[in-house]
């Protein structure tokens, strides 16, 4: 696996690049001080993974990945928290925060090597081109597109979870909740930035303070005068009657 490291402050990349050559089969190919080197170093570096910083001078490292879609798989490295929802809103990979553990790192390597090793669905997004087709933007070549992410966490532990496995999200108060490997879990992004995102994934709105993965649908059923879906884990999801046409054609129902 060929990584770019990308942090403007100098102890903090190289103990990185470090870290991440103790780790088998990893190898820095560059380390870069600037946003502004990474889009130099794309294009003499075939890179499976950058591990890119977010607070840099000049660009920084959230504004070049929502400008350049397409880039090798992304694992975020920060001081910073506030930027997980934003982070994942990219496709992140993953979200470091700093000082980095050699297990977490280890972790977001495992995770890059997963994807690398899952095949592309239809619903993914096709892989950059790996020769120039335009002189602007700069192509990049990549592996594949990151899966769609939720964070889901606190300032000492964030979890990501795939959203392909989530069947369904649902509003309470300020936050989204959704269910994953048993457990009841929050994300600060709000449920309408979710139906934008995750919508060419197979995910409707169904209510105004619910989102489901349409896929999971077992049954639409009439309960004391209201309409709710039944999902493939056992949850069940409020229907509104404005929203029943569109859940019917998307069920082929009609």
């Amino acid at each position: 696996m060929r990584a770019l490291v990308v942090d403007d402050e100098g102890p903090a990349r190289r103990r990185l690049a470090r870290m991440l050559e103790a780790i088998a089969g990893v190898r820095v190919a560059a380390e870069l001080e600037d946003a502004a080197a990474l889009e130099d170093a794309l294009l003499r570096h075939s890179a499976d993974v950058i591990f890119l910083d977010i607070r840099m001078p000049g660009v920084d490292g959230m504004s070049f990945a929502q400008a350049h879609p397409g880039l090798p798989p992304i694992v975020f490295v920060t001081a910073h928290d506030r930027y997980a929802v934003s982070a994942f809103g990219v496709e992140a990979v993953d979200y470091l925060l700093k000082p980095v553990r050699p297990e977490r790192l280890a972790a977001a390597v495992d995770r890059v090597r997963r994807l690398q090793a899952r095949p592309r669905s239809s619903g993914d997004a096709a892989p950059a081109p790996t020769q120039p087709a335009a002189p602007s933007p700069p192509p990049h070549a990549s592996v594949t597109s990151a899966p769609p992410r939720v964070v889901s966490g606190t300032r000492q532990l964030l979890e990501l979870f795939d959203a392909r496995e989530i069947t369904r999200f649902w509003a309470s108060d300020k936050y989204t909740l959704f269910r994953a490997g048993g457990e009841e879990h929050l994300t600060e992004e709000p449920l309408t930035a979710l139906e934008e995102r995750l919508e060419r994934f197979g995910f409707l709105r169904v209510h105004r303070a619910e989102l489901v993965r349409t896929d999971a649908v077992r049954a639409l059923r009439l309960v004391d005068g209201h309409y709710e879906l039944s999902l493939s884990d056992g949850q069940h999801a409020r229907v509104s009657r404005r929203a029943l046409p569109a859940i019917k054609v998307a069920l082929g129902l009609v």
